[in-house]
C-alpha cells in the first residue's frame, strides 16, 4: 500500500495536506508547525497505541523521534508530532492499513511538501475528479 500525503504551506501554526491512497485522495490532514516529520518514504504499521488505548497506525522510523501516529484530530495542538486525520476517517483508514498488513504487504507513507499543481499531477487529478 502506497500513502503519500502532500503538504500546503504552513499557516500560523497549522501545517494542512492531503493524503492520498495509491494516487486517490483519501482525505485532509492536519500537523503542528515545528512538530512535522520530515519530508521523506516511511513504513507504516498498525498496533496498539498505548496513549489512546486502539489500534493506530505508526510511522515508523521518523528520526529521533518515536510514538508517531495517525490519528483523529481538529486543532493543531492535538499533534505533538502526530499527522491528524478527520474522525470519520480515522477507523477507515486504520481498517484499510491493517488488512494490508494482515495480507503481509509493504505499506509505505511518502511526506512532501507542497509543489504546484502544473509540477504534480497528483493533485491536479484530484481537483479533476473533485469537480465530478
Amino acid at each position: 500500500m502506497y500513502l503519500k500525503l502532500i503538504r500546503n504551506q504552513p499557516q500560523g501554526s497549522a501545517i494542512t495536506g492531503r493524503l492520498f491512497i495509491h494516487d486517490h485522495y483519501f482525505c485532509d490532514t492536519l500537523e503542528r508547525v515545528g512538530y512535522e516529520i520530515p519530508p521523506s518514504s516511511y513504513p507504516i504499521l498498525v498496533t496498539m497505541s498505548p496513549k489512546f488505548k486502539r489500534l493506530l497506525p505508526l510511522v515508523q522510523n521518523v528520526p529521533q523521534r518515536s510514538g508517531i501516529r495517525i490519528h483523529r484530530g481538529t486543532r493543531p495542538e492535538h499533534s505533538t508530532g502526530c499527522i491528524l486525520v478527520p474522525a470519520n476517517k480515522e477507523t477507515e483508514l486504520t481498517n484499510l492499513i491493517l488488512k494490508t498488513q494482515n495480507n503481509h504487504e509493504t505499506i509505505t507513507l511518502k511526506i512532501t511538501d507542497f509543489a504546484p499543481a502544473a509540477l504534480n499531477p497528483v493533485i491536479s487529478n484530484a481537483r479533476e475528479l473533485q469537480k465530478h
